[in-house]
């Protein structure tokens, strides 16, 4: 099954109705959320992006660790998918790929062998794929995040990162997402791509329509939209292997086109992987960003800390990626019947592994809910995964954070929110969309 498969499904989930409950809708749904004690246990439906969009995902995934930790749900369009919430048990999900496949899809989708609907773009990726495939293709990129690299852009990250804060206007209200959040991780992601300078909000444009529910008004308006879009940034990108093949250098683009397993990928298999890249280098990376943002402002005190001893900033950095937690889950699939927590679980039915669940598990994370830029396992989070598909990029997103927050601290006094932010419409991408602030500089 496709990766775009999987997207599809997931949107349609979100805005299906379903008459049994109230959360079983995404966008159609009107009127306030009901408390998670009013819902019935059976009725909570986790995908409705509403919880997400809506800040209200925390109580309803509390409840499910202490009641259902392994939590099923059928619906007409997905099947059969359980819900895994407690952090013992994703972690055991997340290191087993030979019981629980990434082959059919890494977030919601349709039931294995269903038919997929007409025009639907019949991507994948290597993130969607089991050993040896997946090895060999993640391999071939895996170079541009090596230690070394990393060492080599850092100087650069630094320079851009000190050129986008001393342009931030100092007591005036501006949009931290876009003026820092969006415009830090585009630069970079055009950097890991050597992608045309002048373009590069194509890259963000194209990682937000990828997990985008269709709906009036919004990101996108249809799967249509979506999918004429996306091969259009195919089409931009085939331009540039094309140029990659007769002049390589080191980007992305370059080490796919040479690569000798991945040099003859399929055009969508190509789309997949630089979709997987891009998100995987913008959402995640750019949501956290602007959450450090967020939660040190409501944890004034743990800021306190920080200005005081900025030595603190790695730990803070390992911190504010498990509080945020961007991609709220991943899924797999079940390669034969199996029991997890007593729940006996069939062959093909997915299983979502709610990374943002897992790290409010005060089973290991004390008082979890709670920001503490000293807290001793932060490293242990969930957030880029465990096992063969531990998040490649992730280095490159704490050496992102480190220096943020490194010169934020040299520049600045307070970055106070001036209202709480838009969120993300989603139940995969936990992010902002908006959020005013006003900073001040230090004396």
């Amino acid at each position: 099954m496709s990766e775009q498969a999987d997207i599809s499904a997931e949107k349609q989930n979100d805005t299906a109705p379903e008459p049994r409950t109230p959360l079983a809708t995404g966008s159609e749904q009107t009127g306030p959320l009901p408390a998670a004690s009013d819902v019935a246990l059976e009725d909570i439906l986790p995908i409705n992006a509403r919880l997400f969009s809506e800040h209200r995902w925390h109580e309803y995934f509390a409840r499910l660790r202490a009641e259902d930790p392994v939590h099923f749900n059928e619906t007409d369009i997905a099947g059969r998918f359980w819900s895994l919430t407690r952090y013992e048990d994703i972690k055991k999900v997340d290191t087993d790929w030979k019981n629980f496949s990434s082959a059919h899809g890494i977030v919601l989708g349709f039931p294995v062998g269903a038919e997929l609907p007409e025009g639907m773009l019949n991507m994948s990726t290597f993130i969607a794929m089991d050993p040896p495939t997946h090895d060999v293709q993640r391999k071939t990129v895996a170079g541009s995040v090596s230690p070394t690299n990393l060492g080599n852009m850092e100087a650069l990250i630094r320079e851009r990162t000190c050129t986008v804060l001393d342009a931030l206007p100092v007591g005036e209200t501006f949009d931290w997402v876009e003026t820092v959040s969006i415009e830090l991780t585009t630069m970079m992601l055009a950097t890991l791509f050597d992608f045309p300078f002048e373009d590069r909000r194509k890259l963000t444009r194209w990682s937000d329509i990828t997990f985008a529910i269709p709906q009036p008004g919004g990101i996108i308006e249809s799967a249509q939209q979506r999918r004429d879009e996306l091969l259009e940034c195919l089409e931009y990108f085939q331009r540039l292997k094309a140029q990659r093949l007769e002049n390589p250098g080191h980007d992305l683009v370059s080490m796919m086109a040479h690569g000798k397993d991945t040099k003859d990928l399929s055009p969508m298999e190509y789309l997949g992987n630089l979709l997987l890249l891009i998100v995987g280098g913008n959402d995640t990376t750019r949501n956290t960003m602007s959450g450090s943002v967020y939660a040190l402002n409501q944890f004034p005190d743990e800021f306190t800390k920080l200005k005081a001893n900025p030595d603190l900033i790695p730990q803070m950095v390992a911190e504010v990626i498990r509080w945020q937690t961007p991609l709220a889950y991943m899924r797999r699939t079940a390669n034969h019947d199996i029991e997890i927590g007593g729940k006996q679980i069939k062959k093909n039915d997915q299983i979502l592994m709610w990374y943002a669940s897992g790290n409010r598990d005060d089973a290991v994370f004390e008082d979890p809910d709670r920001l503490d830029i000293q807290r001793p396992n932060a490293r242990q989070h969930l957030s880029f995964g465990f096992g063969i598909h531990r998040c490649m990029g992730n280095r490159l997103a704490e050496l992102q954070l480190r220096i943020l927050w490194e010169e934020l601290l040299r520049r600045f006094d307070t970055i106070e929110v001036q209202a709480e932010p838009e969120r993300t419409f989603s139940s995969f991408v936990n992010g902002y969309t908006q959020m005013p602030v006003v900073v001040t500089r230090r004396s």
